[in-house]
């Protein structure tokens, strides 16, 4: 695995660099076996907090986050590496647990998930084009069919504000997403029945 560490306006010691790469390594090792490449960015949040991004590219189409401020790199660095470890042993833990279910357990995700479904009526009103918010970034991407419960890890392990999916059960398109709650809500437009 290729592990790049980096500073923005920040020297990075090779002591510091070190620390990274075999902590990182040891993650990675420890829940996938292998990933592609990682990177930590240590950078400046303030005049005294450092933050430390860490970005995980396990494989196709899976990609982990975390960041942490600290008054130290060492101390950021360690608390986003154990918050990205704490999503991984969620997440196998998940994956295990799911093995051990009966088949039909996307029925009962979906009765759950149910009570999350906003409902309500969009505004109708149109804006006016120079009151619309500004496109700061495009990008192409492939639509991956998922489970619910596929998609709420995958959202969970990007540290993703949103993810759109193709429902694996019925084949239209989903979106979940992070609520201001911490809860995470789910549109499922193939829910609504005349």
């Amino acid at each position: 695995m290729q592990i790049t560490v980096a500073g923005q306006q920040l020297d990075v010691g090779e002591s510091l660099r070190t620390h990274a790469e075999a902590t990182l390594a040891g993650v990675v090792d420890k829940y996938f076996g292998r990933a592609i490449e990682a990177s930590v960015v240590f950078h400046r949040e303030s005049r005294v907090m450092i933050r430390a991004d860490i970005s995980i590219h396990v494989h196709r189409g899976l990609t982990l986050r975390g960041h942490a401020v600290a008054a130290e790199a060492y101390a950021a660095f360690d608390a986003a590496s154990e918050r990205l470890a704490t999503r991984l042993r969620r997440h196998k833990r998940r994956i295990r647990e799911d093995h051990h279910t009966h088949p039909s357990r996307d029925d009962a995700v979906i009765t759950a998930a149910q009570q999350y479904v906003l409902s309500g009526e969009m505004d109708e009103a149109v804006e006016d084009a120079h009151d619309a918010p500004a496109v700061i970034a495009e990008m192409k991407t492939q639509i991956e069919s998922l489970t619910v419960s596929q998609a709420v890890a995958r959202l969970d392990l990007g540290d993703l504000p949103a993810l759109l999916f193709r429902n694996s059960g019925h084949g239209g398109l989903n979106m979940i997403y992070r609520r201001p709650d911490g809860n995470i809500g789910w549109v499922d437009p193939g829910l609504i029945r005349n």
